[in-house]
């Protein structure tokens, strides 16, 4: 497999540490990344972060995906300075022990490992048990819970201590590439038509909001949806690439790396914009893939679809392996062909156009 380089902005955002509710590294790497190109920028009390091109367009198009990620928060101290915590989303708690963590404190990071009773001093039936999020805790090397309150306070959170690695060619492995990957597709696309090139061919209006607070209920995209109420609509998660054992195909449907975004189909979907994604993938000869959704699909979209009045909106999923463990694994080119569906879709809208149907 031909290696490639990864983008920078993409490995900037993949390393930041952006717990939900804490998304403050990944708020900057934006800033500084967008904000001094395009048209019009603006932050909210949600920590969304929204940027504009055209400002003046028609229709108007929201393009969302969301900066935060899984992540641990502190809930108690004992006397000997073990910190104890609950999860920030979706755990697999087959994965949280034995792991290094950041704790992002007052004072900075603090370095922790999680840790629980080892195997050899475990029965037999506790062997076969998964541990309870409290029977788990953070050992900061240190005696004392004065110790440990020195360092870290309740609320704070940690996130894995794993960052991105080009494993081959153009997959690389990353503990957040859910959902750092849908974010820098989208901010990527309105980067690159807020270029003179790029405005030459855009009738819209286009905004790229990196939503927060999205692995505990799509909270970021339900104020960024309302704020913006554009005409249109799409959001950028990651989906599952069932190419790896152990993946039943007619369970889950039949999703690869390397084959391009995954278009989502069914009722959270507008069908007008849909059939305008799948148009514009085709003429631009970029590689797609289809899935069908019967329900509110579990990202940003589902809140996006019903704000305000409804918006017509649209998803597209990067094929991910291993979803919300510490070492997710995507191929860049799924990014890559993400980012060009997105900008050949902001293109193709004409002045006038909306998702009534």
């Amino acid at each position: 497999m031909k290696a490639i380089t990864p983008p920078e902005f993409l490995v900037e955002l993949l390393e930041a540490r952006s717990p939900t509710g804490q998304e403050q590294e990944a708020q900057a790497v934006v800033d500084a990344r967008i904000e001094p190109v395009v048209d019009a920028y603006r932050r909210d009390t949600m920590g969304n972060r929204f940027a504009t091109v055209n400002l003046e367009g028609d229709p108007s198009i929201l393009f969302a995906g969301h900066i935060d990620e899984l992540g641990l928060i502190v809930t108690y101290i004992d006397a000997k300075g073990y910190v104890y915590f609950d999860t920030l989303g979706g755990h697999d708690k087959t994965m949280i022990s034995g792991r290094r963590v950041s704790i992002l404190t007052q004072q900075g990071v603090v370095k922790g490992v999680t840790g629980k009773r080892a195997i050899h001093l475990m029965s037999a039936e506790d062997r076969k048990k998964v541990p309870e999020t409290h029977q788990i805790w953070i050992d900061l090397g240190v005696n004392s819970k004065a110790e440990a309150e020195a360092l870290v306070r309740i609320g704070d959170a940690a996130v894995y201590d794993q960052g991105f690695e080009l494993l081959r060619g153009s997959v690389g492995v990353a503990r957040a590439f859910d959902d750092k990957a849908g974010a820098y597709a989208v901010l990527e696309a309105v980067r690159r038509l807020a270029t003179e090139k790029g405005k030459a061919k855009l009738a819209a209006r286009v905004t790229a909001a990196a939503t927060t607070q999205e692995e505990i209920g799509t909270r970021g995209a339900m104020t960024a949806a309302f704020s913006e109420n554009p005409d249109f609509a799409i959001a950028v998660d990651v989906g599952h690439a069932t190419d790896s054992p152990d993946c039943d195909a007619r369970k889950y449907g039949a999703f690869k790396l390397g084959g391009g975004p995954i278009v989502c189909r069914g009722p959270n979907i507008n069908p007008m914009l849909f059939e305008r994604i799948i148009a514009a993938a085709e003429k631009a000869k970029i590689p797609y893939q289809l899935e069908a959704d019967p329900r509110p699909t579990g990202t940003d979209a589902r809140a996006i679809q019903v704000a305000q009045a409804g918006i017509a909106t649209g998803l597209l999923s990067i094929p991910l392996r291993y979803m919300h463990t510490p070492s997710e694994l995507v191929n860049l080119e799924d990014i890559e062909y993400t980012v060009q569906l997105l900008v050949a879709v902001a293109r193709s809208l004409k002045k006038g156009e909306r998702g009534i149907w």
